[in-house]
């Protein structure tokens, strides 16, 4: 199995994953026109399209993909108006190109945001970003914290394909926040180098997360202090969700 990140509107990333067979799935597509050119670059063609949420920008594409492959459409409830034509939700799993994904409930970025793990890739959508977390529209902290500890729970080796290029913003904010962490400095001047030649910080490893995200990192000491974040026991949702509210201001 292969990976292709097609970049697309501002940001996004649309994800391709395609066998020898010349066969694909798509997730998240946000618009039609890059990814029909994609698939007529590799002569790939589609056998169903993989929704982590109903956001416009990961599902603008869907209606026009449609007319030119007609092919089941998998998401979460809250992408059945958007084009979803087979509802999944978590301990869902489904086969496809002979590989098989596990649903996860991922709710805060929205409430019935779901990922798509098979491994090694996670589809991420907008819950864990390289260095980051995505904004919470519909959810609480409480709830994107506990989707982010079900990430945390993958194997290390997990390629983690988020649906946004915002790692060096990202990096800038942990970095300002914790400038003596050397693995983040290091990082932020290696992606900075990456991204002037325009090349995806995608996918990510859970491992290296565990080192640069600090939405991983509530468990922190030196995170908690620079905060002002000293949850009891069990609580370090709050911690989350203090740093959350700083990136939210940063």
């Amino acid at each position: 199995m292969n990976l292709i990140s097609i970049p697309a509107l501002a940001d996004n990333y649309i994800w391709l994953l395609h066998n020898d067979d010349s066969q694909c799935l798509v997730v998240d597509p946000g618009e039609a026109a890059p990814v029909l050119q994609a698939l007529a670059d590799r002569h790939l063609t589609p056998v169903a399209i993989l929704l982590t949420h109903h956001h416009h920008d990961h599902v603008g594409g869907v209606a026009e993909l449609l007319r030119h492959f007609p092919v089941p459409v998998y998401g979460p409830e809250e992408t059945r108006a958007k084009g979803a034509t087979r509802i999944i939700s978590e301990g869902d799993t489904l086969t496809l190109l002979g590989h098989t994904f596990s649903i996860m409930a991922l709710p805060g970025h929205t409430l019935g945001h779901i990922g798509f793990y098979g491994a090694p890739w996670l589809f991420s959508g907008d819950t864990v970003f390289s260095a980051g977390c995505g904004r919470l529209f519909e959810g609480t902290p409480k709830q994107m914290y506990a989707s982010f500890q079900k990430v945390n729970q993958l194997p290390p080796d997990t390629l983690i394909c988020a649906a946004h290029e915002y790692t060096s913003s990202n990096l800038d904010f942990a970095a300002a926040l914790l400038p003596q962490d050397s693995v983040i400095t290091g990082y932020q001047r290696e992606i900075k180098e990456l991204r002037l030649k325009n090349q995806p910080s995608l996918p990510t490893t859970l491992h290296l997360e565990r080192q640069i995200n600090l939405f991983l990192r509530c468990h922190d000491i030196d995170l908690q202090n620079k905060l002002n974040a000293h949850p009891a026991s069990g609580e370090e949702w709050r911690v989350f969700a203090a740093l959350r509210e700083k990136k939210d201001h940063f």
